[in-house]
Formats: C-alpha cells, sequence, structure tokens
C-alpha cells in the first residue's frame, strides 16, 4: 500500500546512508536519501488525497504483532484516517524539502554528509511513527525516536561544547515531560485494559464517573491522566516551563532547526492532543490547563523574542509562541482549528527558518542581527521570500497565517468561557508582538545602512538553487496554504473532511460560532498586526537610534527580555546547582569515602601488618630460639594454671 511505503521510505534512506555511507561515499548517500524521501513526499499526499476524495477507506494498515504479555497485547499497525493522513503528507512533503535544501548548505561542512542524511532521514520516520501510531505504545515509540534524533542532530557538530550541551539539555528536560507521559499511558492501560484507539475511545463513555486518588485527594480519571498527558506535550512542543531546551536546539545546523520547528519534534504533543480529542472533552479541567498554558507561552515566547539579536534565536522563540496558539485552540475545543495552523505554520516556519540559513551561508555564518542591514539588495530571492513568510507569520492577507491564526483568536472568543477569554486576550497581544519582531528581524537583516564588516560584505552571495528553489515552494505554500485548507479544515465541509479522526463532544459548538464572532474581534488580530509592523518600522527605519535609548532608559524590562525572564537562571540556581552539589556530596562521602575507601582501608590494614610481621624474620638463631623458650615457657604456665 502507498500509504506504508510512505512512511517506511525515509527508514529505508537513513539505514542505506547510515550503514553503508562510508563504503558508498557522501554523494551516493545524500542521493539514497533524497530520492526516499522524494517518494514519500509523492505518495505521503496521494495516500491523503485519496482518503479525502473517497478512493480509499480509513482504518489501519497491519504490519505484526508487537508485544503479548498476559492481557497486555499490542499490534504495530498503521492508523490510516484524516488527522494521520493530513500529518503524514505534511512531514514528509516539508521534510524533503528541507533534505534537498541541506545538499547546498552542508556543502562545505566538514563532518561526514552520510551521517547527517541519515539522522534527518531517521527524524522523519520518527515523526511518521508517531502520526500514525495506533496506539499509546508505538506513538511513545515514534515520540521517544524524535527525542533521540533531536539529541544527535543539535549536538552534531560534536566538538563544540555548546552543541553538546544545548543536546543533553534538550534531551533531559524532554525526559521530564516523557517520565509524566509515561504514567499516563500507564493509567490508560489500567482504566481500559488496553492502550490500542480502538478499544480505548469507544469506551470513555463507560468511564466518566471514574475518580483516582491522587495526593491525598480524588480527581476525575480523565482529568488526571489528560493533564499527565500534556505534560509530556509540554516538554515536547516546548511550552513555558519545559521550553528552556528550543532556544539552545539552535546549536544544531540550520536545517535541524527547521525539521525540528516546522515539521516534526515540536508539533507532537499538539498532534497528542488532537489524536486523544474523544478524552479531552470529557475532561474540561485539563483542557481549560491546556488553554492556559498555550496562551500563556504564546505571550510569553512573543516577549522573548522582541529582544533577541540572533536570527535563529528570534524564530526558535516565534516557534514556541505559534505552538502556544495550537495548544489554546485545543484547549477551547477547536482541535480542528489547532491542526489547522499545524500545517500552515509548517510552510512559513520552515520557510523562515531555511531562509534565516540562506542569510548565515551568505554571512559567513554570522548569526547576529546587530551586524546585518542591507542585505535585500544583495541577497533578493532570500529576502523576497523571507518577506513572504513574515507577511503569513503576522497574519496579513491572503497569506496562509492569516486564516489559521485569526481562526484560533476568534474560536478563543467564540469558546463564551473565562478562560477563552483569556486565551484572546494573550493572543491578540501575541499578535501584535509577533509582527513587531517579525518586522524587526526584516529590517535590521535586509534593509538600512549595512553594519557588518567589509571583509564579510565583499563575500556576501545568494545561495545556490539548490537552496533557493526549496525556499520558492515554501513560499508558495505560505502564500496559499490557508486558503486552499480552510474549506476542508474549518469550513463548511469539516465534518466530511476530518469524518471524525478528530472529536468534538455533543456540547462542544466552537467551529459553529466561529460564523457568529463580532466584526471587531475577528478584525482584532489583524489592527493588531498592522500596528506592530508599523511600529517596528518607527523604531527601525524611521527613527533607528529610538531602539537603543528605550533599551537604556528602560534597562531593567530590557534585561529581563534578552535574559529569557531568567528561566535558565532560575533553573540552574534551584535544580541545577543543588544537584550539582548533591552529586559531589554523594561522589565524595558515599563513592570515595565509603564505597572505595573501606575495602582500600582494610587492604591498607593488611598490608601494614604483613609489613609488620616481615620484620620478625629477622634471620638470627638466638632470637629464634629466644622466642621458642617463651613460647614454651607461657604454654607450660597455661597448663599449670588451667588444672
Amino acid at each position: 500500500m502507498i500509504y506504508a511505503v510512505a512512511v517506511f521510505a525515509p527508514l529505508f534512506g537513513s539505514l542505506v546512508s547510515g550503514l553503508l555511507g562510508r563504503a558508498i561515499g557522501d554523494r551516493a548517500a545524500e542521493a539514497v536519501s533524497i530520492l526516499c524521501m522524494l517518494v514519500a513526499a509523492v505518495l505521503g499526499p496521494l495516500a491523503c488525497f485519496q482518503l479525502v476524495s473517497g478512493e480509499a477507506d480509513a482504518g489501519s494498515v497491519y504490519l505484526a504483532n508487537w508485544i503479548e504479555a498476559g492481557r497486555f497485547h499490542v499490534t504495530w499497525q498503521l492508523r490510516y484516517d484524516t488527522l494521520s493522513a493530513a500529518m503524514v503528507a505534511m512531514v514528509t512533503f516539508v521534510s524533503m524539502l528541507i533534505h534537498v535544501y541541506s545538499i547546498g548548505y552542508m556543502a562545505h561542512d566538514a563532518y561526514p554528509h552520510y551521517r547527517f542524511f541519515s539522522y534527518l532521514s531517521l527524524f522523519t520516520f520518527s515523526m511518521l511513527m508517531l502520526v500514525t501510531a495506533d496506539n499509546l505504545l508505538q506513538l511513545f515509540f515514534g515520540w521517544e525516536g524524535v527525542g533521540l534524533c533531536s539529541y544527535l542532530l543539535i549536538g552534531y557538530w560534536y566538538d563544540r561544547p555548546s552543541a553538546n550541551a544545548a543536546a543533553i539539555k534538550a534531551f533531559i528536560v524532554n525526559r521530564i515531560g516523557d517520565l509524566a507521559f509515561a504514567v499516563g499511558v500507564a493509567l490508560v492501560f489500567f482504566k481500559f485494559g488496553s492502550i490500542e484507539f480502538s478499544t480505548i475511545f469507544p469506551a470513555i463513555p463507560q468511564h466518566q464517573a471514574d475518580t483516582y486518588s491522587v495526593l491525598g485527594g480524588t480527581f476525575p480519571a480523565f482529568e488526571v491522566i489528560g493533564v499527565l498527558l500534556f505534560i509530556g506535550a509540554m516538554g515536547k512542543s516546548a511550552q513555558i516551563g519545559l521550553h528552556v531546551w528550543l532556544p539552545d536546539a539552535m546549536e544544531g545546523p540550520t536545517p535541524v532547526s527547521a525539521l525540528i520547528h516546522a515539521a516534526t519534534m515540536v508539533t507532537a504533543g499538539v498532534f497528542l492532543v488532537a489524536r486523544m480529542s474523544p478524552l479531552y472533552e470529557f475532561a474540561p479541567f485539563a483542557l481549560g490547563m491546556v488553554t492556559f498554558i498555550g496562551a500563556t507561552t504564546a505571550l510569553f515566547a512573543a516577549t522573548i523574542g522582541c529582544a533577541q539579536n540572533d536570527i535563529k534565536r528570534v524564530i526558535a522563540y516565534s516557534t514556541c509562541s505559534q505552538l502556544g496558539y495550537m495548544f489554546t485552540a485545543a484547549g477551547v475545543g477547536a482541535f480542528q482549528v489547532s491542526i489547522f495552523h499545524l500545517m500552515t505554520h509548517a510552510f512559513f516556519k520552515a520557510l523562515l527558518f531555511l531562509s534565516a540559513g540562506s542569510v548565515i551561508h551568505a554571512m559567513s555564518d554570522e548569526q547576529d542581527m546587530r551586524k546585518m542591514g542591507g542585505l535585500g539588495r544583495m541577497i533578493p530571492w532570500t529576502c523576497t521570500v523571507m518577506w513572504i513568510g513574515s507577511l503569513a507569520l503576522s497574519g496579513i492577507p491572503p497569506f496562509a497565517g492569516y486564516y489559521s491564526k485569526d481562526a484560533i483568536i476568534a474560536a478563543s472568543f467564540a469558546s463564551g468561557t473565562g478562560i477563552g477569554m483569556y486565551g484572546f486576550v494573550c493572543t491578540v497581544l501575541a499578535a501584535f508582538l509577533t509582527a513587531f519582531y517579525s518586522w524587526r528581524l526584516l529590517i535590521m537583516t535586509f534593509h538600512g545602512k549595512p553594519r557588518a564588516d567589509h571583509h564579510v560584505l565583499e563575500h556576501v552571495h545568494e545561495s545556490p538553487w539548490v537552496m533557493i528553489g526549496p525556499l520558492l515552494v515554501l513560499a508558495l505554500g505560505a502564500l496559499i496554504a490557508g486558503k486552499l485548507l480552510d474549506p476542508w479544515f474549518i469550513g463548511e465541509d469539516w465534518q466530511a473532511f476530518w469524518n471524525g479522526s478528530i472529536f468534538n463532544a455533543p456540547n462542544n459548538h466552537v467551529l459553529a460560532a466561529l460564523e457568529s464572532v463580532p466584526p471587531w474581534a475577528e478584525l482584532a488580530p489583524l489592527v493588531m498586526g498592522l500596528a506592530g509592523i508599523a511600529l517596528a518600522y518607527l523604531m527601525y527605519m524611521v527613527f533607528p537610534l529610538l531602539p537603543m535609548r528605550l533599551a537604556t532608559q528602560f534597562r531593567g524590562i530590557y534585561l529581563f527580555l534578552l535574559n529569557k525572564w531568567y528561566f535558565d537562571e532560575l533553573y540552574d540556581a534551584i535544580f541545577v546547582r543543588p544537584a550539582i552539589r548533591l552529586a559531589r556530596t554523594l561522589w565524595q562521602t558515599g563513592d570515595a569515602t565509603l564505597i572505595d575507601g573501606v575495602p582500600n582501608g582494610l587492604a591498607e590494614l593488611t598490608v601494614d601488618g604483613s609489613r609488620q610481621a616481615v620484620k620478625i624474620q629477622t634471620g638470627s638463631l638466638a632470637v629464634y630460639a629466644f622466642v621458642m623458650l617463651i613460647g614454651v615457657v607461657l604454654l607450660v604456665g597455661i597448663f599449670l594454671v588451667s588444672r
């Protein structure tokens, strides 16, 4: 079946590149990886189209029995419904473009290319395993797979201490969320006797009244499970509190950043919440938590993006903010809107990251926007496509973000709940900040006077067509994807399109209420976006000294944002340093003193005793005779006394 071929083609490419790359060479390994991705990028969207058009029926593709242990039975099969098929289409297509782009970007990299392309393809396969999972264990397999690949790719330049530290940081922070996710999966099994979606979802109405006793209190079972699964999603999708790994992931090559932020890993948490929508619809507290965390993250990350100077870090915090938008939509019950923004975001965020990579490539690996400026005339293609990506991100019509992001804001308002209004306020404010930092990036990079060293400017050049080509395709997606997908994802045909792959409870009327949102609420994000653009233009084009004056006058606020709300420093003080002190204490006292000290001390005593015993061997017959005489006297004395 073409669906299964689309899923496993990247794995084949990864194995050939990774296992045979040294033998066949970098060029051949690249060719095999990209050929496999081209196959997946054709068959993935085709399988989705066949399902949507009615040429194929929803179901699952059985592969094998996986685990049978008592009543724990898990099969390995690929779920084939609209949600999974749409995700497969997006992941394969965007990942293919990133693979092609990587040919040019990594052309002069000193590390073995076959290893890089093997990791990229394995990353893609892991995400495909996640989105096609038909049970929670298979989903967890893909979940951990993307975590492993992110570790390998973030730390790809392993001779850089900063890259190694960033890879370890990403791995450890994700383990925190994954622990909660694993406990949630275990509770699902204890509650339903299975982790197969086909068993869990029909049985949910029967367990609505079930409870768990947690920390001395009694809570609805679905709320406990929903919160635990969402904590896992917070780690993978970098929501506030567990977001600290995402900006540091920029230490990897730029194609890695695009793959992590656009098509794979960080969208896994959003997909999880949408997949588990039958459970979340009966867990209102968990959904409220999803909305609160998502809306807070959307605003929080946007504030930080306004003060960053590294071009990739600005886009990284933009990703963090946009993921918050997606969770806000899911939290108010508009799961379809959440996935809609996930799809459009994949195009314009991959476009922005790869465009940033083109800028870095042109600027001899310089990433500080303060050392750029005036590049629009030197690299016009990169400038044009980055303008398109920024317009889509800012929600300016007719670009893709206008349709999906505005729908999230409208859904928050249409929910009619207090937490929904909190989401509405946060996302509207974030829309203003998003437009501001997007245009700040554009102006500082491409417009105004050049601020780079003249030696760097002498070598500025447009990227090769193997890099520009994928950017043009992504730019087309950032332009038309919103208009094309809107009728299917959230328009009049949304029920027929999704065909039950995303569940909405009978009392969930958010999508229907989108049509009745007042005009001022619909226009609010567009007005705020235009205001953000205008402010950025005034501050960085008309009055270019104003940002410096404001940073000096409000230095405390500026440093607060520049240092990312001091989350890293806070975690360092609360968790890292105490853990290091505890480890040092356990090492010095427990390991060195007790574990190593006791046997070493006994050995030393034995050696010292042996050395003293050796002194008895003097070699003098007179001494030996005297000692024997004393011994005889002692024995006779003891014998007489004992009588």
